[in-house]
Formats: structure tokens, C-alpha cells, sequence
């Protein structure tokens, strides 16, 4: 007869929020790279770096874009109440997740995908050594624990830099499905990890605006056996039906399966959370 498992002997699958203190900078481009034809990368640094924490692979930072017109960088100061802005117009803000914080190297990666034309992706398609760029937060951070049977990671190129913090996390002898969204196979970037991951690329080329090439590759999957976490990230309506489908038609528990809309078709700078 197998034992009644215990409080300790049961693995811990409890999330974790934790809040950090809140913070502005003023961070000099220090390098741009074209990852593929629909990605660019941009290495920050300064003396501003120092004390950024990033702990939640999905964590979200807000992006101070500079004045398209005249190039100047506005920021709020932190108040006890929250962002205290100065006289004038506020900038152009966006949540992005960074991709990688090194520490010991003094440098903050920051990966924007090049689609919809608006400020943020302007300013990256330009983007230059010398340039700056302002940054707040994280302010807090969700903190899943990796414990799981297997994990299943579903996004689009937004959610790209989540899902790849995620894979590095994951220890060896994990099990994780990876859905990845992108235009075609030059969009492909590379996602190491020491866990056993089956990955799909999922291309929406020539896709009618509004259909859900995920979901329809999630529909026809194969998801790993036993207590799964899952993670969505995409435009927020497919994220919302990804969920339904994880949770209605695949009976997931529904509190480890997160989907957030990163954004929203025909709207600008949205970012919804899909949780019931």
C-alpha cells in the first residue's frame, strides 16, 4: 500500500508575489542587434542599472520611449503614492519583459517584435548605440515554482522573451511543451534548456486577421502527462481561448494555467490577464 503523501512530501506548487521597490532609469542603448527579420534586440547599461531585479520570467518593466520630435527623455520620480510626472507632456509608455539582466556585466536585453507600426516599434526599427531609453520597474514579480509534471508554454513573438527565461529555469528531467508564434521559419530564434522541451513553431503567414493559428495547433497536441503548469502569452483574445480550451476541454487545473493578453487587436499598449 503506498503512503498518504504528506505536507512535506508533497512538491511545492505554491506561486510566490513579491513586490519590488519602485524605480525609474535612464539607460543608454549600448548595442542593437536584427535577431530575424521581425525581431531586434537592444542591450541597455549606465550607472542607472544598478539594483534592477527581475526574478519573475514573465515580469513586465514599463518603457519611457524619448520624444519622436525633439529626442528628450522625460521621467517621473517615484512617489510615496506612486509615479510623480513634472510639467508637460507624459512619454510614450509600453510593458516589456526583459529578456536578460546580467548583473555582473552592467546589461539589460530588451526584444521588441517589429508588426504593428507604432512609437515603440518606430523606435526600435531605429534605434542606435548612444541613444537612451527610460525604465520602470519590475514592480513585482509572480514566481512559479517548477515542480510540475510538465509545464506548457504557449506564445507569440511578444511572448518570446517569457518563454525563453522560462525554458532557462526549468531544471534538467522537466518535461515542457513550447507553442511559439511567429510570421515564418526566419523567425525562428534559438530556446536553450536543460529540460526535456518539444518544440513547435507555429506560422501564421498568410493567416486571415483574426485567426488563432496557436490555437489550432494546440487543439491537435499532445500535452504532457500528470499536474501541468501552463503559460499563455499572446494577442488577448486568442490568449483568453487558449485558456478556455486548457481548462474546458483539457481539464487543466484552472489556478496553473496563466494567460495574458500581451495585446489586443486594434488597440494600443493593452496588456489583460485571462484568469477565470
Amino acid at each position: 500500500m503506498n503512503p498518504t503523501p504528506t505536507s512535506t512530501s508533497l512538491p511545492d506548487r505554491a506561486p510566490q508575489r513579491v513586490r519590488h521597490a519602485l524605480r525609474f532609469r535612464a539607460l543608454d542603448v549600448l548595442a542593437v542587434e536584427r535577431v530575424t527579420p521581425h525581431l531586434v534586440r537592444v542591450t541597455l547599461g549606465g550607472a542607472d542599472l544598478e539594483g534592477f531585479h527581475s526574478p519573475g520570467f514573465d515580469d513586465h518593466a514599463k518603457l519611457f520611449f524619448p520624444d519622436e520630435a525633439t529626442g528628450a527623455l522625460t521621467l517621473p520620480t517615484a512617489g510615496p503614492d506612486g509615479p510623480v510626472w513634472p510639467e508637460g507632456r507624459k512619454p510614450t509608455m509600453r510593458d516589456y519583459t526583459p529578456r536578460r539582466f546580467d548583473a555582473a556585466a552592467g546589461t539589460l536585453e530588451i526584444d521588441f517584435a517589429l508588426h504593428v507600426a507604432g512609437p515603440a516599434t518606430r523606435w526600435a526599427e531605429r534605434a542606435a548605440p548612444g541613444q537612451r531609453l527610460g525604465v520602470g520597474g519590475p514592480r513585482g514579480s509572480f514566481l512559479v515554482p517548477t515542480a510540475f509534471d510538465g509545464h506548457v508554454l504557449i506564445g507569440d513573438d511578444t511572448a518570446l522573451p517569457a518563454i525563453s527565461r522560462r525554458l532557462a529555469e526549468l531544471p534538467a528531467g522537466a518535461r515542457a511543451l513550447v507553442l511559439a508564434e511567429v510570421d515564418g521559419p526566419a523567425d525562428h530564434v534559438d530556446l536553450p534548456s536543460a529540460a526535456d522541451v518539444t518544440l513547435a513553431w507555429v506560422h501564421r503567414d498568410g493567416a486571415a486577421p483574426g485567426a488563432m493559428p496557436l490555437l489550432d495547433a494546440l487543439r491537435a497536441a499532445t500535452l504532457p502527462a500528470g499536474d501541468l503548469h501552463a503559460w499563455i502569452g499572446c494577442e488577448s483574445a486568442a490568449a483568453k481561448a487558449l485558456r478556455a480550451h486548457l481548462v474546458g476541454e483539457r481539464g487543466l487545473n484552472p489556478k496553473w494555467v496563466r494567460a495574458s493578453g500581451y495585446w489586443r487587436r486594434g488597440s494600443a499598449a493593452t496588456h489583460d490577464t485571462h484568469d477565470e
